[in-house]
């Protein structure tokens, strides 16, 4: 078994790449993909995401509004009205990106606790982008008390410091195609140390396609080439990885069913 734990089936290339997300599902099935979470980033979008999965029992859905996504208004009240679906097994992608986004850290700052408060009334584990914003990250997600949901920080690319410190939380770390990148020296190094059952492989398609695949639309099937390599990086069988990352899936999202 092996899981897709992050991508965005609503934005590949139907039409081009892609007939439809029943290809997509059976290409990701061809290379051993059983399952994927289909994650949002804006609530403008995310009933027609929520519709496109509909037919499809292996696929599940997060709700949220990505840190970089925020131009549409939003309230806390219509996340808590969407996020309340049963298909829907996490709260995001959300976090902070100061990055691309320095003019709307306020902004972004105040979305993400608005995030973390649903996440714990809903009683579901959070979905956390975040790039240079490691302290304010952090501090946000104990000052809201995250640890009470925990989540997974997805396609890491931090250091192994704030991989300790999100862990410490009861978060989970999602490695992404990024690790087979010829200039990922350091984030190679964090993988190698990350303890098995807190590890998650994603591609963050259609974004970052993995090598062999680079300059190619990211797809879930593409997980498997991620798969592959970090096995390869800490000296395990591809089986064993296969296995460890779809029960931390299942641990970590728990209202997924296999």
């Amino acid at each position: 078994m092996l899981i897709d734990s992050h991508c965005h089936l609503d934005r590949l290339d139907y039409g081009g790449k892609h007939v439809d997300v029943a290809d997509v599902l059976a290409k990701a099935k061809a290379r051993g993909v059983s399952h994927l979470l289909s994650v949002s980033v804006t609530l403008e979008h995310f009933p027609a995401m929520r519709q496109l999965i509909e037919p499809y029992p292996q696929v599940f859905a997060s709700c949220g509004v990505h840190p970089l996504d925020q131009e549409t208004p939003w309230s806390q009240a219509q996340l808590l009205s969407l996020a309340d679906d049963a298909r829907v097994v996490a709260i995001g992608e959300t976090g902070l990106d100061y990055f691309y986004g320095p003019e709307q850290i306020p902004q972004q700052q105040a979305a993400f606790r608005q995030h973390i408060q649903v996440a714990r009334q809903l009683n579901k584990p959070l979905i956390v982008h975040t790039r240079d914003a490691k302290a304010d990250t952090l501090q946000i997600l104990k000052e809201e008390g995250a640890e009470a949901v925990g989540g997974v920080l997805h396609c890491f690319t931090e250091d192994w410091e704030m991989a300790q410190a999100a862990m410490a939380l009861g978060f989970y770390i999602s490695i992404s195609g990024i690790v087979t990148f010829r200039n990922a020296d350091a984030l190679r190094e964090v993988t190698r140390k990350l303890p098995l059952d807190r590890l998650l492989i994603e591609t963050d398609s259609p974004y970052l396609a993995p090598v062999p695949h680079r300059g190619q639309q990211n797809e879930p099937a593409y997980v498997r080439d991620v798969a592959e390599y970090v096995a390869w990086l800490r000296n395990m069988q591809v089986y064993d990885l296969c296995e460890a990352t779809s029960a931390n899936f299942f641990r970590l999202f728990s209202l997924a069913r296999a």
